[in-house]
C-alpha cells in the first residue's frame, strides 16, 4: 500500500492541488511551452514530447509509491496553472522531498507558490507525520533559492555534480530542509507571510 492515498486533494484559498491524471497533460503541455520556466530545471519541457514523457513517468512512479504528482489549479480562474510533486518518498524513514514545482510566469511573485508550499508542508507534517522535508534547486537559480528561504527552510549546503543537464553540463544543487521540530514555528510564519502577500496582491 502506498503511503499517500491516491485520491489526496489539498484545498487552499486560492488553489487546489489535485492528483495528476492523463487528462491534464494537454493543459500542462500548453503552459510548459514558456521556455523561461525551464532555465534552471534539468529537463526542458517546452518540447511537447518531453513534457508528455515526464508526466507519464510521474504517474508510473506514483503507482510505485516513489512520487506523488499534483497539478496546481487556480480556483478563481478555474484552470490549471502549473504542477508540483512529492518525491524521494521514504515511508520507513518518514521523509520526502517537495520538488518539480513550476508555475506559468503569470503566477510568479504571486501568493500562489506560498500557498502551494503551505498546503504541502501541512499535509506532510500533520497528516503523514514526516520528520524531514527536503527541497533542492540549481545553485544558479537565485529566484528559487530565495523562494525556498522565504518559507523557512534551512540551507544545508551544495551537493556537487548532483545532476546532468540535458545539454550535458554538470549541475550543483543547493539543498534545504525543514524538520518536524521546525514546523510549528514555520507554519505560523509562513501563514502570516502568505496572508500579507495575498492582501498586497489585491
Amino acid at each position: 500500500m502506498n503511503w499517500i492515498k491516491r485520491n489526496t486533494i489539498l484545498k487552499g484559498e486560492l488553489i487546489e492541488l489535485i492528483p495528476l491524471e492523463e487528462n491534464h497533460f494537454e493543459d500542462l503541455e500548453f503552459l510548459a511551452r514558456e521556455k523561461s520556466i525551464w532555465e534552471f530545471i534539468p529537463a526542458d519541457m517546452s518540447n511537447s514530447n518531453k513534457c508528455f514523457g515526464v508526466f507519464s513517468s510521474a504517474i508510473i512512479e506514483r503507482e510505485k509509491g516513489t512520487q506523488f504528482p499534483f497539478v496546481i489549479f487556480d480556483k478563481q480562474k478555474m484552470k490549471i496553472i502549473g504542477s508540483t510533486r512529492l518525491m524521494e518518498i521514504y515511508p520507513v524513514h518518514k521523509k520526502l522531498e517537495i520538488g518539480w514545482t513550476w508555475l506559468h510566469p503569470d503566477y510568479w511573485s504571486t501568493p500562489v507558490n506560498l500557498e502551494c508550499k503551505l498546503l504541502l508542508l501541512t499535509f506532510c507534517f500533520e497528516e503523514l507525520k514526516v520528520i524531514r522535508v527536503q527541497l533542492k534547486t540549481d545553485e544558479n537559480n537565485i529566484r528559487s533559492q530565495k523562494a525556498i528561504q522565504k518559507i523557512g527552510a534551512q540551507y544545508e549546503g551544495i551537493l556537487r555534480n548532483d545532476m546532468l543537464r540535458e545539454n550535458g553540463t554538470k549541475r550543483n544543487s543547493a539543498y534545504y530542509s525543514i524538520i518536524d521540530s521546525d514546523w510549528e514555528t514555520i507554519k505560523i510564519e509562513l501563514t502570516e507571510i502568505f496572508e500579507n502577500k495575498k492582501k498586497a496582491s489585491h
